[in-house]
């Protein structure tokens, strides 16, 4: 594996904290990275084999329900050292209420205001879960993270606000 692409470097760092099956991994990435960066069951299932041929990872205990535990190697440890000092390239931003918003024109007044009444709903829980974040956070990654996490929040709700409905 010459270059770790973003799930695969997310799935090495995670495995830092210790080994974890498939679905530990989609459990822990939800929660880690929340609507920062989305890692779906297909990826990782992907992922895992491809980091453990390369001996980035390897298997570990074999788990109830023939779940397969991964472990991080030390190759493992160093490509993801090598992918963190790396230029990280653009954002890539793929949020499906923006894209529905960009079409927001071909739905009645009221299909608009219920997607807007949705999203808002949606972005005021978001706003409370980054404070939350921040009060909870242990370092300063974690709270500038949460910071950016209300930040966020805020602006969609401010782009809500000049979304007309009527």
């Amino acid at each position: 594996m010459s270059e770790l692409n973003a799930t695969a470097a997310a799935l090495l760092g995670l495995l830092h904290d210790g080994p974890m099956t498939g679905g530990q991994l989609v459990a822990a990435a939800g929660e880690r990275f929340g609507a920062f960066f989305s890692v779906t069951r297909s990826q990782v299932y992907r992922e895992l084999p491809a980091l453990a041929e390369a001996g980035l990872l390897r298997l570990g205990k074999q788990g109830p329900r023939s779940s397969q535990q991964y472990v991080l190697t030390a190759a493992g440890k160093k490509a993801f050292k090598a992918w963190l000092t790396s230029e990280p390239g653009p954002d890539h931003l793929r949020s499906p209420l923006i894209l529905r918003l960009m079409h927001a024109n071909t739905l009645t007044p009221k299909q608009r205001a219920n997607l807007v009444q949705l999203a808002r709903e949606r972005y005021q829980g978001d706003q409370e879960a980054a404070r939350a974040a921040m009060k909870a956070a242990e370092d300063p990654y974690s709270r500038a993270v949460a910071e950016f996490g209300l930040g966020y929040a805020r602006a969609v709700l401010k782009l809500l606000d000049a979304i007309p409905t009527g």
